[in-house]
């Protein structure tokens, strides 16, 4: 795998005929937005085909994949854009394999809100070992209230080979932690236990395979009234045959120019489930200070203390798939970013002729434009070398796997990475 920085006067096409891959292929195996006006800067993924096939009259997936030795899943991931297709078409080329060297097996998880477009998540599918739903919250009295019906997100990731996990939470619909909640579950054994009876009736009516909590507002002082929660909940859910992972947001201050973490004791937490993800989501606050979210040196930071506490075969990396637009002068707790995507920001880059930088420390890019009203901005986004350096840091350290904050958009350029770098472990049957 290269991954090719776009330098003054490349072309699709010049770049197309350096790697001698055709251009349509590397415009659909990057999802690029903006072949005829590439930014200086932006990231071309090229990943050259092992084994390619033609399709011939009356192929499927299914009897292609059965020619070839592989899966229909497979030739999913290698050809993603087959998803969003009802036929194969006659004539046209699609990868069988690609040249990789791929060797270890890693665990995916993907976070979604129930109203996901239904054609990003067949396409994402492939790509997951756990499909987390973004659904049920919790109150005070440990009642769980859902925020849609998502019957068939659950089954759709059944049928893909994804298992689903139901995402437990004590945030408001806006997002707002509520940490009355959270201090009234952890400290009423009465509250805990109808909370965990009517997740188990939900785990069983809807058929998920496990539970995500996601453990809030993490200190000092109440750590150990969460591991005995924990330790509670997850015996219970374990004796049902469930799986049961915890979401951590590390305890962090992002009101200036940098990020740092608390070093708490994760591992009072960690002995009594299966994983444990440790997310970004707070890290991409939209009233932070302009600068990359989850910097990988802040990463790396993280992840020497926790692996020095916690079996690393427990631990997901969280990888937040947003772009941030800052205006400037930045006024701490009034500025508010705008959350972008990350081809958006490839085409504002592209639009206003900027150059992409790049940060090597943070491994993320950013460029400053004007806009019509002659207000600066920042824009802080990942590109191919962010995942690819974030998905590096599961081999340095081995990790049992990445998790994706959010996949409501197919970043593709990420999903590319992945399936070139690894494996992705499958434990519904599927694949």
């Amino acid at each position: 795998m290269v991954i090719h920085v776009v330098q003054p006067g490349e072309t699709i096409y010049s770049i197309s005929e350096y790697y001698e891959i055709p251009v349509d292929r590397l415009i659909l195996e990057n999802g690029i937005t903006n072949p005829e006006n590439l930014a200086i800067g932006q990231t071309i993924v090229i990943v050259q085909p092992e084994t390619l096939y033609t399709v011939q009259e009356g192929d499927t997936l299914e009897s292609i994949a059965e020619l070839h030795g592989t899966t229909p899943m497979e030739l999913l991931r290698n050809n993603p854009y087959l998803s969003d297709r009802e036929y194969l078409y006659a004539g046209e080329t699609i990868v069988i394999s690609y040249q990789t060297d791929k060797t270890r097996t890693i665990a995916t998880i993907g976070y979604t809100f129930s109203y996901i477009d239904r054609s990003v998540l067949i396409k994402t599918l492939p790509y997951l070992t756990y499909l987390t739903i973004f659904n049920y919250r919790t109150t005070s009295d440990g009642e769980i209230i859902s925020s849609a019906d998502d019957t068939d997100i659950i089954q759709l990731a059944k049928a893909y080979g994804a298992a689903p996990m139901m995402f437990i939470s004590t945030m408001t619909e806006e997002g707002i932690i509520r940490r009355e909640v959270t201090y009234n579950i952890i400290n009423n054994p009465t509250v805990q236990d109808r909370f965990i009876n009517n997740a188990l009736y939900i785990l069983r009516s809807k058929g998920f395979y496990g539970i995500n909590i996601y453990a809030e507002n993490i200190t000092n002082d109440n750590i150990d009234s969460i591991a005995e929660y924990l330790k509670r909940a997850a015996s219970i859910f374990h004796s049902e045959g469930y799986k049961v992972l915890i979401t951590i947001t590390p305890a962090t201050n992002v009101d200036i120019p940098g990020v740092n973490f608390e070093k708490l004791d994760y591992s009072k937490l960690s002995e009594f489930v299966d994983g444990i993800i440790f997310s970004s989501y707070d890290w991409a606050r939209s009233y932070s200070y302009p600068s990359a979210i989850f910097p990988v040196n802040i990463l790396r930071e993280l992840m020497d203390y926790v692996v020095s506490i916690i079996p690393s075969e427990k631990i997901f990396l969280g990888v937040t798939a947003l772009g941030y637009d800052w205006s400037l002068p930045y006024v701490p707790g009034a500025t508010e970013a705008i959350i972008i995507s990350n081809d958006r920001a490839v085409q504002i880059a592209a639009e206003n002729d900027i150059p992409i930088q790049f940060n090597e420390a943070a491994q993320s890019s950013y460029f400053y434009y004007m806009d019509v009203d002659g207000i600066l901005h920042v824009v802080w986004f990942k590109d191919a070398r962010s995942f690819d350096a974030r998905a590096e840091l599961v081999e340095e350290y081995n990790l049992q796997g990445l998790s994706i904050w959010t996949i409501m958009r197919f970043i593709t350029q990420l999903w590319l990475i992945i399936n070139t770098k690894y494996y992705i472990e499958r434990i519904m049957g599927i694949d």
